[in-house]
Order: structure tokens, then C-alpha cells, then sequence
């Protein structure tokens, strides 16, 4: 991937930060998004450590000057755009349809679903301008399969889905392809402090998951790479689940 550009959001950590790495190691210029600034900053000192090539810009996805001013970095910093993985969200509350606040439901779908609509309306009209590009959307297996508790994520997740298929759709004759990934149960931060508050949680996830493992988030990463490269160039409008087996059941 030398001189092609891309940009991660929510690359601070996790899956972001995993995703940004693996993309520089292949050549490209990385340009990462977060609200965490400390965190995005050291992703960037990883690629560069490496001889890597990234930037870093302090992003809020739920506002759109944000996200126009990011991608417009982006083509400052190189030249234009051609990749991009839309993966900044959250959870949200566990509380239920009844008890969610309307304060957490509205900041679930102003990031989850509308930063990631926001994210790709500046986004495909730079990667027109250099004749086509790849987006990966990141959704979950809680946009394929409901849950009782996280129900902002859930709908959000679920129109995560449906927003990639139809800017699939939309675009398949004019260069760019649209795909998601619905991850798992991923090792992360946030699992790690569910497992230290509550050590008896690990067992109830894993007997959740045919693998019996956790995923990791350079599974993750791996799976975008190949989704945007032209190793997949027949591949647009899917949903590639990455799950360990959760929904095969």
C-alpha cells in the first residue's frame, strides 16, 4: 500500500489503534482520529517507531467540522485519500429499552451511526477525486443478532450495516466499495476492567464463544487491511463477521 493514504478513526486504542499500525506496515500513510489525544499521539510514535509514516488529529466524529476538517488533513498531509475504516463508537448503557437515559441513547447514535455517516459523506468525494477507494465501516455482531441489554448499540449497529449496504449500492459503478466488519468479543481495555471488577465474567463470556477465546484486535485489523486492498476488489456491500463462532449458533 506505498503512497496510498488512509484514515482511522477511534485509533487511539483497540481495534483503531491495531488497524492504524497494521496499514502503515504496509506503506500507507495513516492519519488517526480520536477524542483521546495522549492515546492517538502514541499510536503515532508506534508507526513511527517503525519507520512508519501517521499523524494524528483530535477528532469528534458527532460533529461535522470535525470530520470535514480530519479528512481535509488527510489530503494535505499526502495528497488525497483512497482507504478508510470508520471505527470510533462506544457501548453505551447496559439499562435496557425502559431505564436508558435519552442523554446516553442520543450520544450512542451521534457516534455510532451518525459519525459514521458524517465520516463518509467527506470521504467519498475525495476518493472520487483519485478515481475510487475502500471504506470499512466497523459494526458488531450486535448489528446482526439483538440483545437485551445495550440496546443504542444494537439499533446503531444494525444501521451501521444498513448504511454500508447502501452507500454500497450507490457507489459500485463509480470506483469506491463500501464493507463492515462485525467483530466479536475483542480483547480490549474495557474487557480487562470487566474481568478485574468482576473475575467470574471471563468464564460466562467465553462459554459464549465457540472458540473459547477472545479475539484479538489485530484479527480485526488483518480483515480491514484485506477488505480495502484490491484483494477484495469484488467484494462490496458485505458484512464479514469476526466472532469466533457467536452467531454460527
Amino acid at each position: 500500500m506505498n503512497s496510498k493514504v488512509v484514515i482511522v478513526t477511534g485509533g487511539a486504542s483497540g481495534i483503531g489503534r491495531a488497524a492504524a499500525i497494521t496499514f502503515a506496515r504496509e506503506g500507507a500513510g495513516v492519519v488517526i482520529g480520536d477524542l483521546d489525544q495522549t492515546g492517538g499521539e502514541n499510536t503515532v510514535s508506534a508507526i513511527k517507531d517503525t519507520g512508519g509514516k501517521a499523524a494524528f488529529m483530535r477528532v469528534d466524529v458527532r460533529t461535522e467540522a470535525d470530520v470535514q476538517a480530519f479528512v481535509s488533513k488527510a489530503v494535505e498531509l499526502y495528497g488525497g485519500l483512497d482507504y478508510a475504516f470508520n471505527n470510533a463508537g462506544l457501548v453505551g448503557s447496559y439499562a435496557g429499552i425502559v431505564d436508558t437515559p435519552l442523554e446516553d441513547w442520543n450520544r450512542v447514535v451521534a457516534i455510532n451511526l451518525t459519525g459514521v455517516w458524517l465520516c463518509m459523506k467527506y470521504e467519498i468525494p475525495e476518493m472520487l477525486k483519485r478515481g475510487g477507494g475502500a471504506i470499512v465501516n466497523n459494526g458488531s455482531v450486535t448489528g446482526l443478532v439483538g440483545a437485551p441489554g445495550p440496546v443504542g448499540n444494537v439499533a446503531t449497529k444494525h444501521g451501521v450495516l444498513g448504511l454500508t449496504k447502501s452507500a454500497a449500492l450507490q457507489y459500485a459503478t463509480q470506483g469506491i466499495r463500501v464493507n463492515a466488519v462485525a467483530p466479536g468479543v475483542i480483547r480490549s481495555p474495557l474487557i480487562d476492567q470487566m474481568k478485574a471488577l468482576h473475575p467470574d465474567a471471563e468464564a460466562a463470556i467465553l462459554a459464549a464463544i465457540p472458540q473459547n477465546r477472545l479475539g484479538e484486535p489485530e484479527e480485526i485489523a488483518e480483515t480491514v487491511l484485506f477488505l480495502c486492498s484490491d484483494r477484495a476488489s469484488h467484494i462490496t456491500g458485505h458484512v464479514l463477521t469476526i466472532d469466533g463462532g457467536i452467531t454460527a449458533r
